[in-house]
């Protein structure tokens, strides 16, 4: 008893640890991106505010970068994983990937950081008012969206269409400088209960969607470089709260990445083409269905 005590404190100091460095190192960082963003705000000449574009897109690969390496170094997480060679941060990438933890974040900037330009990600609309990230995250541009649901949408038929001039509005700002654009495609955290309410096919994984995928094709088709289809793997049985694996209870992850070019053929206009429509969602249905057989190996 007093052993597991013990193990549960050093547990609980680890934790405390890294959540200090996390804090510590965001707080380092965000006065150097509020300045820059203030600046981006009084200037509106197109190739200054590109130059603070740039400068907030290196600081936030350093934030992210001493967040890594801090992580790795405290609680001595191992990613297994094979990287795809000829990445580069002067290329327009699509990550996919599967979501069942605040930890992916995590582990997607780990691999990627570094090797393709500032992946960003779109964020729920109510995450813009989490203190000092909330401001960072405008800053550094990444999009917040507002999903409408469908009985909101009945009631309110004028919503409609608003979260597509959302993601074009924030896909537009990333025409001018490479950049890497997370979908997590299931829309939502991966549950038991949340597959068998969908019926989903797959046996680890949610029903993917097309729509985030077919809009960035769509509106930045002629900047894609290509897609990296992710698929984070954690051990068996293990727990995926954010807590547990800073307090070094989860420590190894699997992570699959296939790099998929973006061809002739994954080019189309989501918005108004329905046979394009179906083909992307068939696409991704197909991607999904190898991403599901790496839970067996």
């Amino acid at each position: 008893m007093t052993g597991n005590n013990s193990s549960n404190r050093g547990s609980a100091l680890l934790g405390t640890t890294v959540l200090f460095l996390l804090v510590f190192n965001t707080l380092f960082w965000f006065p150097f991106i509020l300045v820059l963003s203030l600046f981006k705000l009084l200037i509106p000449i197109k190739f200054v505010r590109k130059f603070i574009n740039f400068t907030l897109d290196n600081i936030a690969q350093l934030w992210v970068y001493y967040n890594s390496a801090g992580i790795k170094k405290i609680i001595g997480i191992e990613v297994d994983t094979d990287i795809p060679s000829g990445l580069s941060r002067e290329k327009w990438y699509l990550i996919i990937s599967n979501h069942q933890s605040w930890i992916d974040i995590v582990i997607l900037q780990s691999i990627f950081t570094g090797k393709i330009p500032m992946p960003k990600f779109f964020l729920k609309s109510q995450l813009k008012w989490v203190p000092v990230l909330g401001l960072a995250w405008w800053a550094l541009d990444y999009p917040f969206m507002k999903r409408y649901s469908k009985k909101l949408l009945e009631k309110k038929p004028h919503l409609k269409g608003k979260d597509m001039e959302n993601t074009i509005r924030a896909c537009n700002k990333f025409r001018d400088m490479p950049v890497s654009i997370i979908n997590f495609v299931e829309g939502t955290r991966y549950s038991e209960k949340k597959s068998i309410l969908q019926n989903s096919p797959f046996r680890h994984l949610l029903k993917p969607k097309s729509g985030g995928i077919g809009y960035v094709f769509t509106i930045m088709g002629e900047y894609l470089t290509g897609v990296l289809n992710v698929t984070i793997v954690y051990p068996e049985n293990s727990s995926k709260k954010l807590w547990d694996f800073m307090c070094g209870r989860i420590k190894y992850f699997k992570v699959y990445i296939e790099e998929i070019p973006f061809t002739d053929n994954l080019k189309g206009n989501y918005l108004e083409d329905d046979n394009y429509k179906s083909e992307i969602q068939n696409w991704i249905n197909e991607i999904w269905q190898r991403n599901d057989s790496h839970f067996k190996k």
